[in-house]
Parts: structure tokens; C-alpha cells; sequence
């Protein structure tokens, strides 16, 4: 098993940050553009190799994101009409999410087998998630997913404070 830790800045105006291991080391940077439409998010590895890019579908009537890997599209979280609250689903290679991901307290499951746990630490100066995995095999996807969760979230509530 394999713990890593994301900890976003709180004042990142390019939307910066590091995915680090159980020792404080860097393993992961995850660069998000600036005032560029759309959206993308980049994630690289250690020596500077992108692993997966997440990017905003701009022109549709609910929001989209996408996450490609290898050239591929491998995740695609989609927003659902909803009558009470937001609704959305994520496709991804056969993986599952249960739980409450909008608070960041899920497990994801490939073909029945939990393969990670993710579980946002509340005590703490900007949002740190833990990341258990279980299967390290499916590492750079498991990432993926989890900052392509965060960015659903995020642009979510900057959608709600702008039409309020």
C-alpha cells in the first residue's frame, strides 16, 4: 500500500501544487492554467513528464471534464440535471466511486476490488487529501481522478458564488 498527500495552496493564483509521499517528498505537480479558457490542469511527474491532463469541456449544456492519459481519454466526470442538488457521474476504465466524494470520503473499486481510499484531513491550512492505494499499478490514474474530482468541486463552487 502507497499513501500520498495533496496539499493545496491556499493563495495559488496559477493554481499550483504538490502530491507528496509518505516522507514529504514530491511525487506528483499539478499546474493549473491561468486565464486560459478552457480550463486544463496538467499533472506531471517527478521529472517533469505529463501523466494526464484534465480539461473542461467549454461548449455544452452541462459541464463535462475530461482526463486524457497517454494521448487517451481515460476519465469523463459529467454533471447530470437535478431537481435538489448537483448530480454527476464518472466513467473511468472500469473504476467505481462510492461514497461521498463531494467531501472527499471515498473509496474507488475496480471490477468489485477496492483498489484506493481517499479522505480529506480537516485539521489543516488548505484542503490536504490522503490517498491510500492499494493497487499502485493504478497510481497515475487514481491521482488523476482525485485532482479531476477536486477541479468538478471547485469550478461547482465558483459557479454557485457567481450567481449569487
Amino acid at each position: 500500500m502507497k499513501k500520498l498527500y495533496i496539499k493545496q495552496k491556499v493563495f495559488s493564483i496559477g493554481e499550483k501544487y504538490t502530491v507528496m509521499d509518505e516522507n514529504q517528498e514530491p511525487r506528483y505537480y499539478v499546474k493549473g492554467s491561468f486565464l486560459k479558457i478552457p480550463k486544463t490542469f496538467t499533472i506531471e511527474d517527478e521529472q517533469g513528464r505529463e501523466i494526464s491532463k484534465i480539461t473542461k469541456k467549454v461548449i455544452s449544456l452541462l459541464p463535462k471534464f475530461f482526463v486524457e492519459m497517454n494521448g487517451k481519454e481515460a476519465i469523463e466526470i459529467s454533471k447530470h440535471l437535478s431537481f435538489l442538488k448537483a448530480k454527476y457521474s464518472i466513467s473511468a476504465e472500469g473504476l467505481t466511486v462510492d461514497g461521498n466524494w463531494w467531501d472527499m470520503d471515498f473509496e474507488v473499486s475496480q471490477h468489485g476490488q477496492k483498489v484506493a481510499e481517499i479522505n480529506k484531513r480537516w485539521i489543516s491550512w488548505g484542503d490536504t487529501y490522503e490517498i491510500s492505494i492499494f493497487n499502485e499499478a493504478l497510481e497515475e490514474l487514481i491521482i488523476s481522478l482525485v485532482i479531476a474530482i477536486d477541479c468538478v468541486k471547485a469550478d461547482e463552487a465558483a459557479s454557485s458564488s457567481s450567481s449569487s
